[in-house]
């Protein structure tokens, strides 16, 4: 365990994007949507330039994945509730007696069950990562992730990195 940590705060790494869960019940709730905020932290030792990671290379990294669903329809590609159907230039998605339709522009479709502020931390940690495995860094151990839906609502995943 290493006594290093940097962060990168959630007033810097923002995206706006709207969905809709599914719960136990098979219910689902109305599409609405929200203003982002996530943070990052990466816990390891130092590099030769004694940094755990650069933090501009950080952000940076961090703002290609959030471009990536900024301004879009969050969609679950595994949720059970849902039926998916991609058609030319729109995703078409039914839930019971529910049907809608968006441009393929204005979706993204994540491999996840469902668009709960914990399935979006997981997968935006699980894309870092891949990406930290090339990266020119110290020995990096931990990557966490908070997604926050709003003010004072947060999920966090963290994960295990050693690269």
């Amino acid at each position: 365990m290493t006594d290093f940590r940097v962060a990168v705060g959630k007033d810097v790494l923002v995206f706006a994007a709207a969905h809709f869960i599914t719960y136990g019940d098979g219910g689902c709730e109305p599409l609405h949507g929200h203003n982002y905020r996530v943070g990052v932290t990466l816990e390891g030792d130092l590099d030769r330039h004694s940094l755990v990671y650069d933090f501009i290379a950080l952000r940076r990294d961090m703002e290609k994945l959030l471009a990536e669903l900024d301004h879009r329809v969050i969609l679950p590609e595994f949720n059970q509730e849902f039926h998916l159907a991609s058609s030319g230039d729109e995703v078409e998605v039914r839930h019971r007696d529910r049907r809608y339709v968006f441009p393929v522009a204005d979706a993204v479709i994540l491999p996840i069950a469902n668009t709960t502020a914990e399935n979006i931390a997981e997968y935006l940690g699980r894309r870092l990562a891949k990406d930290l495995r090339t990266a020119d860094c110290g020995p990096l151990e931990r990557l966490q992730i908070e997604v926050e839906e709003s003010p004072g609502q947060s999920a966090f995943w963290a994960g295990s990195l050693e690269i």
